[in-house]
């Protein structure tokens, strides 16, 4: 079991930076690839970037290419995804989601479904 808590969201202009965490409480969480998906109000949960266990591999949307980082540090079982040139499209509920992967260089796609997700931290963009 695997649980997970994301933090670092809040209130930013247009523009503007945010960094994003996602804390895991399994000891061995880099036998874990994890994504980010987010939530708009009245939208679909979409996929916005994924990480291999070894963090050699990484997976992006398109609309986030570029102007998000998604990365993690297994010493601290934590993935974090920064987030420049904030637009207000970009507000949402983010989620972290994880899922135990057979190979340090697997990068699940952006319809494979995750075992284990966290409750969500609110981004809001200001235009």
């Amino acid at each position: 079991q695997v649980q997970l808590v994301e933090s670092g969201g809040g209130l930013v202009q247009a523009g503007g930076s945010l960094r994003l965490s996602c804390a895991a409480s399994k000891r061995h969480f880099e036998n874990y690839a994890v994504g980010w998906f987010r939530q708009a109000p009245g939208k679909e949960r979409e996929f916005v970037a994924a990480i291999s266990w070894s963090g050699g591999n990484l997976y992006y949307e398109d609309s986030v290419k570029g102007r998000f980082t998604i990365d993690r540090d297994n010493a601290k079982n934590t993935v974090y995804l920064l987030m420049n040139s904030l637009r207000p499209e970009d507000t949402a509920v983010y989620y972290c989601a994880a899922r135990p992967v057979a190979s340090r260089d697997i990068v699940p796609g952006p319809r494979v479904p995750y075992n284990y997700w966290g409750k969500g931290t609110q981004v809001t963009v200001s235009s």
